[in-house]
């Protein structure tokens, strides 16, 4: 159990988790075969990419699930790097991927994640196993990022900076992520943080501001 999250907020978090990732969900099986077809036709192969993350940890263990994605690179992509990091105009991202990536619509599939309790709607991004430990070396406090609190597939780090390229994004990340987990402390503070990152979230879906 957390100790600093109080309970009415845990439900109440789980609560919209629940019901606003079933609306998604039904949004997602509308958009699902247009997207589909964009991917195959862009590079055939599985429209689905799956990758193994950390999840929610506390004193007795350590979550690790696997993330759902709508495709959007080469499968070949890791082939000979192994994992590493999406960079600015990624060679890797195919013609599509790149329009999925920028309206976030790739992150749909997690919507399933939520509903199964593996991540929450707004949380630290989960992070890949093949980095963590590096991670956890070099930046003080990352581990304790999921600590008592799942991981999710927006949050404030994501509104405020976007995606990972190297250690220095992740080490900004940190400090949002801590700052997001002290709102949950009570009722009113979650609520207005989660609808805020809610909004700024949508915004950069409409206005296709990912990366």
């Amino acid at each position: 159990m957390n100790t600093y999250i109080p309970t009415q907020v845990v439900m109440a978090k789980r609560t919209m988790d629940i019901v606003l990732s079933l609306i998604g969900l039904a949004l997602c099986l509308l958009l699902s075969p247009f997207i589909a077809a964009a991917i195959y036709i862009s590079s055939p192969g599985p429209v689905l990419f799956r990758q193994m993350r950390i999840g929610h940890a506390d004193k007795e263990k350590t979550e690790i699930f696997w993330m759902y994605k709508f495709r959007t690179m080469r499968l070949d992509a890791e082939a000979k790097t192994g994992a590493v990091w999406a960079k600015e105009k990624d060679p890797r991202v195919t013609t599509v991927g790149r329009f999925l990536r920028k309206t976030r619509l790739d992150e749909l599939p997690q919507l399933y994640n939520v509903l199964r309790g593996d991540m929450s709607l707004i949380g630290p991004r989960p992070e890949r196993p093949g980095f963590y430990q590096k991670l956890e070396h070099a930046i003080p406090y990352f581990a304790e990022r999921t600590w008592g609190l799942k991981p999710g597939i927006t949050g404030l780090a994501q509104v405020n900076q976007g995606y990972d390229r190297d250690i220095e994004d992740v080490r900004s990340k940190v400090g949002f992520d801590h700052a997001y987990a002290l709102s949950l402390s009570g009722f009113m503070t979650w609520l207005r943080s989660d609808l805020s990152i809610i909004f700024r979230t949508v915004m950069v879906m409409v206005c296709g501001r990912g990366q």
